[in-house]
């Protein structure tokens, strides 16, 4: 056996070695730190499984057919008058979309509920941007039911978070739509301004009986504008047959979800002002991770390319689909199956169409 002292120096660690470790250890712990968000959504597949897979309902619609054949190809029956509707959002900022929106609905709805806060979903106090830009609207004024909700300031102690606050609003809607004349049978609509049920969405389920209680509605997904098309992965949006039960949700409601109804179209701004608004309003307004992504030529710039606000990877449950849509969304030249509204009042929200992506800043 070898000498004590020799067995000692034989398990000492290289100078080179140790050396290596003390600077390669840091800075790769500094590294996984900073892309912590990169590195979990690039293993997502590895770690996390998909929800439940939704029963897709097919959606038959084509111009000039009578609503009694659209009813018998869903396999519902025609109603001797149409149901009514109430348009129910929690609204933040998005002044554009939400003309749009009501003037594609309004002579299906019959009451266009809105609730917004004089703070954000992070606790930033803002202005009531609708109650004052509401000569806009006035289209829809008798139609309109309108509320305030006194909103928090994040303070230590006090502030519940962006999704404690977010769950508080979404709860004084339901109060609020209690309050607007809505009955048992009517139809309501929850989703967020952005996200549009087409007209002859709205007249189907209005129009048809034995419908679903609750439907989900699938929705065309945009970005910044509709020359960005990601995909049909919007789901959230729901019509349902309000009830003594009911309860204004964003959430997933059923497992029927009503093909092709419409459009979402996420940070569809006008102004650069209004995206870093968004970016340090919204509930994740966490991924805004350094300063310099409210840099207004930044934003410009990710938005004419169709590229990733916050620097983040796809949502996705497999590789295959991770792979598939890194990188910039491509362009669309069609202005096809839009919004009416939007493409009567082109030069209006020029912004939104193919080849339109340049923003004012303020």
């Amino acid at each position: 056996m070898a000498p004590r002292h020799l067995r000692l120096a034989s398990r000492r660690v290289p100078f080179k070695v140790l050396v290596i470790l003390l600077i390669f250890v840091p800075i790769c712990v500094i590294a996984i730190l900073i892309h912590a968000q990169h590195i979990s959504y690039l293993f997502r597949p590895l770690w996390d499984n998909p929800p439940p897979p939704f029963k897709h309902v097919p959606h038959y619609y084509a111009e000039n057919v009578s609503m009694e054949h659209l009813c018998l190809l869903h396999g519902w029956s025609l109603r001797s008058e149409p149901r009514r509707v109430f348009d129910a959002i929690i609204f933040s900022n998005e002044l554009d979309i939400l003309e749009i929106r009501w003037r594609e609905l309004h002579p299906y709805i019959t009451k266009f509920v809105i609730l917004e806060s004089n703070t954000t979903f992070t606790g930033i106090p803002k202005p009531l941007f609708f109650d004052s830009n509401r000569f806009r609207f006035a289209f829809a004024k008798e139609k309109i039911v309108h509320g305030v909700f006194s909103g928090q300031i994040a303070t230590r102690g006090t502030y519940e978070g962006p999704f404690g606050l977010e769950f508080e609003q979404r709860r004084a809607m339901t109060g609020l739509l209690r309050g607007s004349g809505i009955s048992n049978g009517d139809l309501i609509i929850m989703s967020d301004a952005d996200e549009i049920p087409s007209p002859h969405t709205v007249k189907l389920l209005q129009w048809c009986d034995e419908i679903p209680h609750a439907i989900h509605l699938e929705l065309k997904h945009y970005m910044y504008s509709f020359e960005f098309p990601v995909d049909y992965s919007s789901w959230r949006a729901t019509i349902q047959i309000f009830g003594p039960q009911t309860r204004y949700r964003h959430s997933r409601q059923t497992d029927l979800i009503l093909s092709d109804s419409g459009w979402h179209c996420s940070f569809c701004f006008r102004r650069l002002q209004e995206f870093v608004f968004k970016m340090t309003a919204y509930s994740h307004a966490d991924r805004v991770r350094r300063k310099g992504f409210l840099n207004y030529s930044r934003i410009q710039k990710l938005i004419c390319r169709g590229d990733d606000l916050f620097d983040m990877l796809p949502e996705e449950y497999t590789f295959r689909e991770l792979i598939k849509k890194m990188g910039p969304i491509p362009h669309s030249a069609s202005a096809v199956h839009l919004p009416a509204y939007l493409i009567e009042n082109a030069d209006k929200f020029r912004f939104l169409l193919p080849g339109g992506c340049l923003r004012t800043q303020e």
